[in-house]
């Protein structure tokens, strides 16, 4: 029965796997045509808000590489060297979206989470959801939201092969480091030819002393 928050649908693959399972999904995406296109496509219980959550409202400029309108995935509203243009979008933050009753926030920002997570500092403290966080060193120190939520009370878990570890005492950064050339081989190469270690960029972080696999 909890609401689901998803923070960077791009072309919703979150999205539409949350909302089986759901009684609601809220999605903010900030590319026009993208939330365009999850209106149109989502299943009835998704919410769709098209801007980009940071932590005050307003407007924001979001970058793209040339040729690219945010169909890669790779927009930001951190401008980095890959980066050629922008556009104006409306900045959000999660809190004034009024939402109650979340249990789990997936968020995939490119640099912008800490800030994301500042505008959603109220329903951080009031429901306590699971959040899956994607974080690159690549794309910008990782320290900051993890420190944040670090002081909120969450711990920090990696799925290596088949199991959870901590966080806490795993060096994320030099992992991330050793193993980028993985991330461009593409999904054909490396289905096809399967590499012993993953890059692993997804950080689930649980409040108050929980840990994988329980409620």
């Amino acid at each position: 029965d909890a609401v689901a928050l998803d923070i960077g649908g791009w072309y919703g693959p979150w999205s539409r796997r949350l909302a089986a399972r759901c009684s609601e999904v809220v999605t903010i995406e900030p590319v026009p045509h993208l939330a365009e296109h999850l209106r149109r496509t989502l299943p009835s219980n998704a919410r769709v808000v098209q801007g980009a959550a940071t932590d005050r409202a307003g407007t924001a400029r979001l970058w793209f590489p040339e040729g690219d309108r945010g169909d890669r995935g790779v927009s930001s509203l951190d401008r980095r060297d890959i980066h050629a243009h922008c556009l104006e979008v409306p900045a959000v933050t999660v809190d004034s979206l009024g939402l109650s009753g979340v249990g789990f926030v997936k968020m995939d920002v490119d640099g912008g989470e800490r800030a994301a997570l500042l505008g959603a500092a109220e329903l951080l403290r009031k429901d306590r959801p699971a959040l899956l966080i994607e974080l690159e060193s690549r794309l910008g120190p990782i320290a900051p939201a993890v420190d944040l939520l670090t002081g909120q009370g969450y711990a920090g878990w990696l799925l290596a092969g088949r199991r959870w570890i901590a966080l806490d005492g795993f060096d994320l950064v030099a992992h991330q480091a050793r193993t980028e050339h993985l991330v461009h081989r593409g999904l054909l190469r490396r289905a096809l030819v399967p590499h012993r270690e993953r890059y692993i960029n997804s950080v689930l972080f649980l409040p108050d002393g929980r840990v994988p696999g329980t409620v």
